[in-house]
């Protein structure tokens, strides 16, 4: 270096935030208050939970934390909106809540996440399903007036995950959780081409969690099957695996990427009842692992072993809604760059993609 020049001082920083405690198996529902404890939480302890909810496993877990010597009040949230949001967390401001746990599905657990968030307290995960990976992750989905949105939210201090309580849950549920963890091989496809084309910042070990939390699915596929504990067992480490890979990326890049665009897009313009997320996601997977060249065969052909759609048909749409999604896609977040590029797919384009991949 030059005689008077000063060295460069290096000043980057990053903090990653993911849970200290994940506990899963058979009968760990009673473990919530030992896990609170272990935490070091004290006082009043806040349970978001649903009308259907609270009774599979709300009121159990209620139970498990005041023999912790915990205060516990209840509270029955509605749907995953902001407004439900805001008017909880006023609730427990005023209550004087310490800490949250969240029982339930998808949606129960991310308006906990956001309660926390907002509140800026310790929060616990204990789903009741899995099927996604929002169980463990930093983000959380909430429905807009037309559309349901992402938005970053508090990462589990714990989460607790009961294979007994999940296994009681519709299966379709826990195979459309599969499908949404068998999409970070394109997701990290998509957050790779990012990096070399626009120099994205890119996090190797985030990846790698990702595509480990993929590859379990991916391996194990002949043994998730209906009625059985041990396929919850097989399934619930990577997709908790799958979300802590967004924790420590600080971003939902290693679990989001073009095969999401694609699912929201369809969400969008689908005219039927609600999809649900990870079956339009694994059918998206299929055709955006066609586009970047992969063995999208091998996913398509794991998605049926698992029962998971992979056709318009089974998922329940129209040919024409998955050509509409797959042209429009690429606008959703244009932050984001993915094998769909900027311009997306022409008319053509999406038509022959939905053909070749038997989608259509």
């Amino acid at each position: 270096m030059a005689e008077g020049r000063a060295h460069p001082v290096f000043e980057k920083a990053k903090t990653m935030t993911f849970p200290r405690t994940v506990l899963a198996g058979h009968g760990v529902l009673s473990r919530v208050g030992e896990v609170a404890t272990s935490l070091g939480l004290s006082s009043r302890c806040v349970l978001i939970t649903g009308k259907t909810t609270e009774g599979i496993a709300g009121r159990q877990t209620a139970e498990g934390l005041k023999k912790e010597g915990f205060e516990v009040r209840t509270w029955v949230a509605g749907d995953p909106t902001l407004e439900e949001v805001n008017r909880l967390a006023s609730e427990v401001r005023d209550w004087g809540g310490r800490f949250v746990v969240a029982v339930g599905g998808g949606s129960k657990i991310d308006i906990g996440k956001l309660v926390a968030s907002q509140l800026k307290l310790s929060f616990i995960s204990v789903p009741t399903a899995a099927s996604h990976d929002g169980i463990s992750s930093p983000r959380a989905s909430l429905k807009g007036e037309r559309e349901s949105f992402s938005v970053e939210a508090a990462v589990p201090s714990a989460v607790v995950a009961d294979t007994q309580i999940i296994l009681a849950a519709p299966f379709r549920f826990l195979v459309a959780g599969c499908a949404d963890v068998i999409s970070n091989t394109t997701a990290v496809l998509d957050w790779r081409l990012a990096q070399r084309l626009h120099n994205e910042e890119f996090s190797s070990t985030a990846a790698a969690l990702a595509e480990y939390a993929a590859r379990e699915i991916l391996e194990h596929a002949s043994l998730i099957r209906p009625g059985s504990e041990e396929s919850v067992w097989i399934a619930i480490r990577p997709i908790i695996m799958s979300g802590i890979a967004m924790a420590v990326a600080g971003t939902s890049r290693p679990s989001s990427g073009s095969e999401h665009l694609f699912a929201h897009a369809l969400s969008r313009v689908h005219s039927g009842p609600p999809l649900l997320h990870g079956e339009a996601v694994g059918v998206g997977t299929i055709m955006m692992m066609y586009l970047h060249g992969g063995n999208w065969q091998q996913i398509q052909q794991v998605l049926k072993e698992i029962g998971a759609p992979t056709t318009a048909e089974t998922l329940g749409v129209t040919a024409e809604e998955i050509i509409t999604a797959l042209m429009n896609a690429h606008t959703l977040r244009p932050e984001r760059y993915t094998i769909l590029g900027t311009s997306g797919l022409t008319r053509e384009a999406a038509e022959r993609l939905a053909h070749v991949t038997g989608v259509i």
